[in-house]
């Protein structure tokens, strides 16, 4: 499955993925604000993409996608997609990019396809979206995105951010 909007295209994670997947987690500013670290070697990130893509993509229609340049430039600039809660029943928004594509709106616009595609193709009336609240940049995403903060919690073993989208919110 592919997700489009204008500058980018979203295509589901592999296990060649790996070695920039690993990359993108060893920046400690770019996990800074999600409680993640990074993997312990290419092997640990190949395995978790090798147990990714059947439960999420094959059983929700939904997951974390790689985020792509239209042109064709090979290496993803992070990844974007909604993840199913089986749990809570809910769908989360969730993006993460190289330090290099920051502040070029490249989130807003993978994030705001992704929101397209949970509310048409999937049908979801609510999707959440999760941030710590020192996480100015991505709290400003899912802003600009319509999502209303809902009430604060503790993401990650920080203060955090509970956002959400809903059908006939103002």
């Amino acid at each position: 499955m592919k997700i489009q909007s204008s500058r980018l295209v979203l295509r589901e994670l592999c296990p060649q993925d790996a070695p920039w997947f690993k990359a993108l987690n060893d920046d400690p500013e770019v996990v800074r604000y999600t409680g993640d670290g990074p993997f312990r070697g290419l092997p640990a990130a190949r395995a978790f993409l090798e147990a990714y893509p059947a439960e999420a993509y094959l059983r929700y229609g939904m997951g974390r996608w790689a985020v792509c340049l239209r042109t064709g430039h090979q290496e993803p600039l992070g990844w974007c997609g909604l993840k199913w809660h089986p749990a809570t029943r809910e769908a989360d928004l969730g993006f993460r990019l190289f330090r290099r594509y920051w502040g070029q709106g490249f989130a807003t616009e993978a994030a705001a396809a992704c929101l397209a595609y949970g509310r048409g193709e999937l049908g979801l009336a609510r999707i959440i979206g999760r941030a710590m609240a020192a996480n100015r940049a991505s709290v400003r995403v899912l802003e600009k995105l319509g999502f209303v903060q809902e009430r604060q919690i503790v993401f990650e073993g920080q203060p955090g951010l509970l956002y959400r989208f809903e059908d006939g919110l103002p």
